[in-house]
């Protein structure tokens, strides 16, 4: 009487590792198995198994069915879908089982090569701080940090008002008219080639604002990316009042 195995199907790593060891246990020919007791061996021990997950024995469940599928082609004379799923079945477990060797010969390659680690270098860490500071320095920038030194809430010079004060000053209106003669000129551009560092600041935010006016008031139209147009009727109307 043969001898009943038992497997438990967490411990192969799919359906093939399976069937692999069935064919080493029984001693079979790779190249001559004989498919329909593989095939009996397989699905009783799939059958018999330890109760294992679904997601673990559903793998297993499908392949069994494939095989009695295989099988039933098998049994009938001359069937040569049968014969075709048993050549490609025997060339798949020849696959694995060449794949499934070579891995443990380049495991054992490289259990075996010597592994060379070097020591973890020791850092010297000079922590000393040897800036020299003045004490009213220090004093001064702790008193300048929390708030309560004259110079944390000293006024501004007049020198550095000057350079807002003699900026000249730049409307709104004029930046409308500005921004209308480049749409005409150009017919359309993007929104950042209106903004220039080169101007002032006080140039840059009317610019913004006539924009945003021109934008609201419907003269100008703002594109997804950027792209400014003006609508037909309006450009006729400025190139009128020119």
């Amino acid at each position: 009487m043969a001898e009943e195995l038992t497997f438990r199907l967490e411990d192969f790593e799919g359906p093939l590792e399976l069937l692999l060891t069935l064919v080493q246990k029984h001693k079979m020919d790779l190249h001559n198995i004989p498919i329909l007791e593989l095939i009996d061996q397989y699905t009783a021990a799939v059958a018999s198994a330890d109760d294992a997950d679904p997601e673990t024995a559903s793998a297993f469940v499908e392949m069994a069915a494939h095989l009695v599928e295989m099988k039933s082609y098998l049994l009938l004379p001359r069937s040569e879908e049968g014969e075709r799923m048993k050549q490609e079945f025997t060339g798949r477990l020849i696959e694995y089982d060449q794949c499934r060797r070579m891995a443990a010969q380049l495991r054992e390659k490289a259990e075996a090569a010597p592994v060379f680690v070097r020591a973890p270098l020791q850092m010297e860490w000079d922590n000393t701080y040897d800036l020299f500071h003045s004490p009213q320095m220090l004093a001064d920038c702790w008193q300048a940090l929390s708030g309560r030194t004259p110079l944390a809430r000293k006024e501004p010079t007049q020198q550095q008002f000057e350079p807002l004060v003699s900026a000249p000053q730049v409307s709104v209106s004029s930046r409308v008219v500005y921004i209308l003669r480049q749409l005409i000129a150009g017919g359309a551009q993007r929104m950042g080639q209106l903004f220039s560092r080169r101007q002032s600041r006080g140039a840059n935010v009317a610019t913004f604002l006539a924009l945003l006016e021109l934008v609201r008031g419907g003269r100008v139209t703002l594109g997804p990316e950027g792209e400014l147009t003006m609508r037909r009727g309006r450009l006729e109307r400025t190139k009128e009042n020119k």
